[in-house]
């Protein structure tokens, strides 16, 4: 059975997906009177990253690479991500917010590897990153965890978070009014929409960037905010991350300094305006700070986030191969982000000698009952792969070099428009590959066992958006197929069994080319043009106006 070229997840991405779904699906409660299951990884980058809630963004981080390798096929995604967001409304996902009240009675007591994330010169009388302190002057106590002065950290990522949920779904769900836990178990209303407004309007009076703890602001924090903000955009065709843009000749300014060489000598890793302070790593440890931020910044500014790389990688002399590769930090995070970056930016000299030393140590791994599941297991001697760090060596697999930025720079939002396949038992029966070809008038769906217990058992899916179900002619494994039937004015149901198969459905449709949104790459049409997704585009941001939004929309 001959392949054809378009995309489709691999084994590796199947058994992350597996995995994920699995820890979406399964109920837990992260209500004030529960905890969630210990597979959520709140044990990575202590203390700033040691929180349930960081699992719940870097997970959702391949929804959208995922979903634009099988366009077709989404019904997996939407449930992952509705799931993902729903638990950042609970108690456990502001945790630290709720109750890290007041400055941290434990400053004098922090171990030694805690150290380096704060100012030497206020070691022992300052809140360590990650403690919140919530209810310090000047800004007293704030219950809302969304609505605050601070806690930019847990509003920029989730505006991600729903971001990836519109861009799988094309669903309104969550742009609609939803509670939110605060201090006392209060609830508080918000929607998609308001969120936005608030983090553009906050941030278009902040140049320097909104603080996350008190009062730290954080440049990893700040570029997740504005690439969620460039999201949104894209999704709903307005204006709002040019806050962003206007803060990275801040950073260039304040944040960061080089040497008579024009090298990097140091990068903030936070800056903490009431105290005057900017928290830096000696020598060439600061390399860290810079190469923390650039998942962030290459979608939104190409060329700052490539300088802030290539400078670090050349301080660390990891694209070097005549140098020894050295690790100046045990954490794994800061080696998966340089990998990622790496492969973003066709790197492959450093991406070839950081990625045989993850093989080598970080312990990728299959698991599960069946072995269907996959992960990154870092010799930490845990049952589950930690969601923070796999996720992001996940992310650096996924689709071809350059997949991350293209989420962020031409969404495809044709997608919707396009012949569907739903009704799929996932994850009974899993799909790798879901492509429309509107050049031959082709659908390729190719399916596999993704529980291996159930290979061979009957099961169906459905193909719907077709404009002629009547006329539609269907291969499985290069052979016809007469396993299907019309079952709706614009669907087909498809009967197979759960195993790996090839499908290839002659739908007809030829309506459009995949484009991008509004302000981002100019779209092209054919006889079913795209102002059907440029009107929905508009009504999303007339309902933003609606709600109460930004005044630069």
């Amino acid at each position: 059975m001959q392949l054809n070229s378009f995309p489709r997840l691999d084994e590796r991405a199947r058994g992350w997906l597996r995995f994920i779904w699995d820890k979406a699906t399964t109920p837990d409660d992260w209500s004030i009177n529960g905890e969630p299951h210990p597979w959520w990884d709140r044990y990575s980058t202590p203390p700033m990253c040691s929180l349930v809630r960081f699992d719940l963004y870097e997970t959702g981080y391949a929804l959208p690479v995922m979903c634009d390798m099988t366009p077709a096929w989404r019904e997996a995604y939407t449930r992952i991500a509705d799931e993902l967001v729903a638990r950042h409304t609970t108690f456990w996902a502001a945790i630290d917010w709720i109750t890290m009240i007041g400055h941290d009675p434990d400053q004098h007591r922090y171990p030694p590897e805690w150290l380096v994330y704060l100012p030497e010169h206020l070691r022992g009388r300052y809140d360590a990153p990650g403690w919140t302190a919530n209810g310090v002057k000047p800004w007293g106590l704030q219950p809302d965890p969304i609505g605050a002065d601070g806690n930019n950290f847990h509003r920029a990522f989730f505006n991600l978070l729903l971001c990836f949920y519109r861009y799988v779904s094309g669903n309104d769900k969550w742009e609609q009014p939803f509670k939110v836990v605060g201090c006392q178990d209060r609830l508080f209303d918000w929607d998609h929409h308001r969120l936005v407004s608030f983090m553009h309007d906050q941030w278009a009076e902040r140049p320097q960037g909104i603080h996350c703890e008190n009062t730290k602001i954080w440049p990893f924090c700040v570029s997740c905010a504005g690439l969620s903000l460039q999201l949104y955009d894209g999704l709903h065709g307005t204006h709002t991350s040019w806050v962003y843009q206007r803060w990275v000749e801040y950073a260039r300014k304040h944040y960061m300094g080089l040497d008579q060489k024009g090298n990097l000598d140091w990068f903030a890793f936070y800056y903490d305006p009431l105290a005057r302070s900017i928290c830096t790593f000696r020598d060439d440890v600061s390399a860290y700070a810079a190469i923390a931020i650039t998942l962030y910044v290459l979608p939104q500014n190409r060329a700052f986030g490539t300088q802030l790389y290539d400078m670090a990688v050349r301080k660390l002399g990891w694209n070097d191969p005549k140098k020894p590769l050295l690790q100046l930090h045990p954490d794994p995070r800061w080696l998966a982000l340089a990998i990622f970056t790496a492969r973003e930016l066709g790197d492959t000299v450093t991406e070839t000698r950081l990625r045989q030393v993850a093989e080598a140590s970080f312990e990728p791994k299959f698991f599960g009952p069946d072995g269907n599941h996959f992960g990154w297991f870092f010799k930490f001697g845990e049952s589950w792969p930690r969601g923070q760090l796999s996720s992001l060596m996940v992310l650096s697999e996924l689709g071809e070099p350059g997949a991350w930025t293209r989420v962020f720079n031409q969404p495809n939002l044709t997608k919707f428009l396009e012949p569907t396949v739903s009704g799929v038992d996932y994850p009974t029966l899993g799909i790798s590959q879901c492509w429309n070809d509107p050049t031959s008038g082709t659908l390729w769906v190719e399916t596999y066992c993704a529980t291996s217990s159930k290979r061979g058992v009957a099961t169906t899916f459905r193909v719907s958006g077709l404009p002629n179900p009547a006329a539609v002619r269907v291969t499985m494994d290069d052979t016809e197929f007469r396993g299907w039937s019309v079952s709706g004015t614009d669907a087909i149901e498809i009967r197979t069994n759960v195993e790996v198969h090839r499908f290839r459905i002659e739908t007809g449709w030829r309506g459009t080319v995949r484009v991008a949104a509004p302000g981002t790459a100019k779209a092209q049409s054919s006889s079913v043009s795209t102002t059907t997704a440029a009107n929905a585009l508009a009504s999303a941001s007339l309902h933003l106006s609606s709600q109460g939004g930004c005044s630069c929309c």
